[in-house]
């Protein structure tokens, strides 16, 4: 008798779910039980999925070439110089003084993340992650070309040193070399401008040793990442992998094996009735680039890259059964065959990120291309002038952010009285300025002996600001 419950699936689930190995999970698929490196040398995959992959990483990596040659206004479309403190972020610039704007905007990314990854689990790892998609899409496919899938690779590494392996070695440690140099200098041209990178270069190792010391590094970092740490980058140090144990609920979307389907496993010629889907043909293991087995369920090293999905669905058509074993799905879709839904926690974050996206904004909309700043001269006090006149020094700090030279003027907003500027407020483009200027008063305009004033900053006849000082005076 077939029982449609809830409550019947869900045991039956569970039951089968309970018979899985649970075994796995006291060791590191990547790591031997002597403690040595298991390397990992993932099947070639193929599919539907790792196409969709492929195209995208091809329009990734021409985002990525293709960014630091592309200018707006003679400025790059991003720039992130640490050394200057100098920021552009689609076209526009970004100071110290604009930091606020940077952590709203990066809180805002945080509880995208949250969100994206309690409703669609880790796909961004394997889609978007650049790890991901130069390790897998590029030097992964080098390597292929180079060494042979899997099997071969496996051969070349217990073969002894001869013609061929030197040969073969030799050849994938200047390929691997040669694009990590090559990536190496287009990183540093999102640090400090491909411009400036191109001027160094040309200039020489002597004259910019700072520059090349950066791009050495950095070339030996991405060269040490691809070549040998590899999955270690995603399984050890990312910590994403770690946050999403803590926000996947039993509704979250991730790459999932079906084990209501598929257990108990068994092989196709085996004539046992109550056997699953799942004929234990190690293909999901052998293309995984972590090592791990998705059957066991999900696990911290799981990427989402999907190369499972693929071998497993080209089994499932060799052996005339229904694609899906491994899947997009959740727990409680694998579990009681529901669909995706709505829940309270994604209500709760969209409406967070819906208000955090508002106030970035509001912030980017209203942020002033000038930043001022005005003090009085320290260790200065009023002077008296003639006519019964009383004359304050006072500094002002002065941010322009951007790209054109700016001249300024100085207004007295809420009395009477007249600025003597010591110099031309001439802002050079992208640079900061300091000047100084006296604010004097008639002394019957003087109530108290701190008077606070108001100065209007403009260009061209335009208000840019509105700044409080105080005014100092006699004791009344």
């Amino acid at each position: 008798m077939i029982h449609n419950s809830n409550n019947d699936s869900e045991s039956i689930a569970n039951y089968k779910k309970d018979t899985l190995d649970q075994t796995f999970r006291d060791a590191v698929a990547t790591i031997s039980k002597e403690g040595n490196r298991n390397y990992v040398n993932p099947q070639k995959p193929a599919g539907r999925l790792y196409n969709l992959r492929s195209y995208f990483s091809y329009f990734y990596l021409v985002l990525f070439f293709a960014l630091p040659f592309i200018k707006v206004e003679g400025e790059p479309l991003f720039l992130f110089n640490v050394l200057e403190r100098k920021f552009i972020f689609f076209g526009k610039i970004f100071w110290p003084q604009d930091f606020f704007i940077f952590a709203i905007g990066l809180l805002t990314f945080i509880v995208f993340i949250i969100l994206f990854t309690v409703a669609f689990g880790r796909i961004f790892c394997g889609w978007a992650c650049p790890q991901t998609i130069f390790m897998e899409m590029v030097f992964r496919k080098i390597e292929y070309f180079i060494d042979g899938d899997a099997n071969q690779q496996k051969k070349l590494k217990a073969m002894s040193w001869n013609r061929e392996k030197i040969v073969k070695r030799g050849a994938k440690i200047f390929a691997f070399f040669s694009l990590s140099f090559l990536i190496a200098n287009f990183f540093l041209g999102y640090i400090i401008g491909i411009d400036e990178l191109w001027v160094h270069i040309k200039e020489g190792i002597f004259v910019e040793f700072g520059t090349f010391s950066a791009l050495v590094i950095f070339t030996l970092i991405f060269f040490f990442v691809y070549y040998w740490f590899r999955e270690q980058a995603c399984i050890i140090v990312c910590p994403y992998g770690r946050l999403q144990g803590v926000l996947l609920d039993r509704n979250s979307i991730l790459v999932a094996y079906d084990y209501v389907r598929g257990e108990p496993r068994g092989k196709l010629s085996d004539a046992t009735m109550d056997k699953g889907d799942c004929v234990n043909c190690h293909a999901c293991v052998r293309v995984c680039p972590t090592g791990i087995d998705i059957r066991n369920g999900t696990q911290l090293e799981c990427v989402n890259c999907t190369a499972c999905i693929d071998a497993c669905d080209e089994i499932m058509d060799h052996i005339s059964k229904p694609k899906g074993l491994i899947r997009y799905a959740s727990e409680n879709g694998i579990a009681l065959k529901e669909k995706m839904t709505y829940t309270w926690r994604l209500k709760l974050y969209t409406l967070v990120l819906s208000l955090l996206l508002i106030f970035l904004g509001v912030l980017l909309v209203t942020r002033a291309d000038v930043a001022a700043r005005i003090m009085r001269t320290p260790g200065q006090t009023y002077q008296l002038l003639a006519d019964n006149r009383i004359s304050n020094l006072y500094n002002i700090k002065l941010v322009n952010k951007t790209r054109k030279n700016i001249h300024l003027d100085l207004k007295l907003e809420n009395m009477k009285g007249e600025i003597k500027q010591v110099g031309a407020v001439d802002v050079p483009k992208e640079s900061y300025f300091q000047t100084s200027f006296f604010i004097t008063l008639k002394n019957e305009q003087l109530k108290l002996r701190k008077t606070k004033v108001k100065i209007g900053i403009y260009e061209n006849g335009k208000r840019m600001d509105v700044l409080s000082a105080i005014f100092l005076g006699p004791s009344i």
